[in-house]
C-alpha cells in the first residue's frame, strides 16, 4: 500500500472501471459521453475501494502530487507513429538496469496517463508514459501532471494533421515534450522537424542513429521493418543514458512482442494474416507497406487497406500516397475498404467491410501474405473472426 500525499488514504493502485475494483484501490468517478461514474461509486465502496476520486480535475491533481512522491525516473514518449512499439521497447530496455512501470494498453491520453502514475509502484525506478495527442494542447497538459525527466519523440508525420494545420504544427505539439524534460530528450538525426525539435529542446537533445547494425542483427525474426528498427534505436539511445548496454538489450529482446492488433501474425484458410489494424496514419501505413513487400511468402502478398481518420482536408490525398506506395512496390494484390480508400487507384475497392467479408475467402488462396491495415474503427480485425 502507498501513501496518498493529499488525502492521507493508503491505496494501491486506481482504475475508473467499478468492475475492476480490488479492496485498497481508489475509485476515479467522471462523467462520460455514455455514462457517469459517480453512478457506479456504491459498487465501488462494495468492492473494497479506499477512497473516491472526483472528476478530472481531482484525479490530476491527486496524480500529480502522487508522481512527486515517486524515486522513479519519468519518461514521456510521443511522436506520430511507433508510440507503443517504442514505449514497450524503452520499459524491455530499462528493465534490464532497474524496476519499470510502463502505460498499458491505450492508457495514454488525460484520463489513462493520471491513472497509470497512481498505479506505479512506489520502488519502481522507472515510469515510462506514452502521450498521445490529437488536438494542440494536449501534449502540455499531460506534461504538466507527469512532470516528466527525459522524453522521446519518435517521429513528426501527418497523424491527426486534420487539428494541427501542418506538420510543424505536429511538430510543436510533440516537441512540447522536449520543452517540458527535465533532463534531456532523445530524436533521430533523420527526423524532417530536427532543428525545430532541438531549438524546442530545455535539457541536452540526444540525436540517435536510427539505423544501426548491431541492433538489426538483434531484431531478426523478432521485429521487422526498418520503421521498428529505428523505434528500437531510439529506445536504446534512451535506456543507454540509464546504464542499459547493448548486450543486455539483445538478450531482452528475446520472446519481445508487441500488445494488442499490432503486427500479429495467424493462420486461416491456410493463409497467413498480419494483424495491424490497432491503427493507422499515413506514415504506419507506408512502413508496414514496406516490410509487408520485403516478407517472405509462398503464396502472392496482399494489402488490405481500410481509411485512415482525422486527415481532414488532405485525406483523399494521403489516401493516395499510400495506395500510390503500394502500388509502386509491386504487391500483386491491393485492396481498399471503406470511402476513402475506394477512391484510389488499388485492383479492388469495397465501400464497406460487409461486402468484403463476403467476397474475401475468393480473393485469397493457400500460401498468401495477407496484411490488414486500417484505423482501428475500420474493425478490419474482423475479417479474422
Amino acid at each position: 500500500m502507498t501513501e496518498n500525499p493529499i488525502e492521507g488514504l493508503a491505496f494501491s493502485g486506481a482504475t475508473f472501471d467499478s468492475r475492476s475494483v480490488k479492496p485498497g484501490m481508489l475509485f476515479v468517478a467522471l462523467k462520460g459521453d455514455k455514462a457517469d461514474g459517480h453512478d457506479y461509486i456504491p459498487q465501488a465502496l462494495a468492492a473494497g475501494a479506499a477512497g473516491i476520486i472526483d472528476g478530472y480535475d481531482e484525479l490530476d491533481r491527486i496524480a500529480c502530487e502522487y508522481r512527486r512522491s515517486l524515486k522513479a525516473k519519468v519518461v514521456g514518449i510521443t511522436g506520430s507513429a511507433g508510440k507503443t512499439t517504442t514505449k514497450e521497447l524503452v520499459k524491455t530496455f530499462l528493465s534490464t538496469v532497474g524496476k519499470v512501470h510502463a502505460t498499458e494498453g491505450n492508457y495514454n491520453n488525460h484520463i489513462g496517463l493520471p491513472i497509470t502514475i497512481l498505479n506505479c509502484p512506489k520502488d519502481a525506478d522507472f515510469l515510462v508514459l506514452e502521450m498521445g495527442t490529437n488536438h494542440p494542447g494536449e501534449i502540455a497538459h499531460l506534461c504538466d501532471v507527469a512532470e516528466i525527466d527525459c522524453a522521446l519523440v519518435t517521429n513528426v508525420g501527418t497523424a491527426h494533421i486534420e487539428f494541427f494545420g501542418d506538420q510543424d504544427g505536429i511538430a510543436r505539439e510533440k516537441g512540447v515534450v522536449l520543452e517540458r524534460a527535465r533532463e534531456f530528450g532523445v530524436v533521430s538525426k533523420e527526423n524532417a522537424r530536427l532543428e525545430m525539435l532541438r531549438g524546442m529542446c530545455r535539457g541536452e537533445l540526444v540525436v540517435a542513429d536510427p539505423r544501426q547494425e548491431w541492433m538489426a542483427k538483434a531484431l531478426e525474426g523478432v521485429l521487422p521493418g526498418e520503421h521498428n528498427l529505428s523505434n528500437a534505436c531510439l529506445a536504446f539511445a534512451l535506456a543507454e543514458r540509464f546504464g542499459a548496454t547493448k548486450e543486455g538489450c539483445s538478450a531482452a529482446l528475446a520472446g519481445f512482442s508487441l500488445p494488442g492488433a499490432r503486427w500479429r501474425k495467424s493462420e486461416k484458410w491456410g493463409v497467413t494474416f498480419i494483424d495491424d489494424t490497432y491503427n493507422a496514419n499515413p506514415d504506419s501505413m507506408i512502413a508496414a507497406l514496406d516490410t509487408l513487400a520485403s516478407t517472405p511468402c509462398d503464396g502472392k502478398r496482399v494489402a488490405v487497406l481500410g481509411d485512415m481518420f482525422e486527415l481532414g482536408e488532405r485525406s483523399l490525398e494521403l489516401h493516395r500516397k499510400v495506395f500510390g506506395h503500394a502500388m509502386k512496390l509491386g504487391i500483386p494484390l491491393v485492396i481498399g475498404v471503406g470511402e476513402m480508400s475506394s477512391q484510389c487507384l488499388c485492383h479492388l475497392v469495397y465501400k464497406d467491410l460487409k461486402t468484403l467479408k463476403k467476397k474475401f475467402r475468393l480473393d485469397v488462396s493457400a500460401g498468401d501474405l495477407v496484411l490488414l491495415k486500417a484505423s482501428h474503427g475500420m474493425h478490419l480485425g474482423e475479417l479474422l473472426v
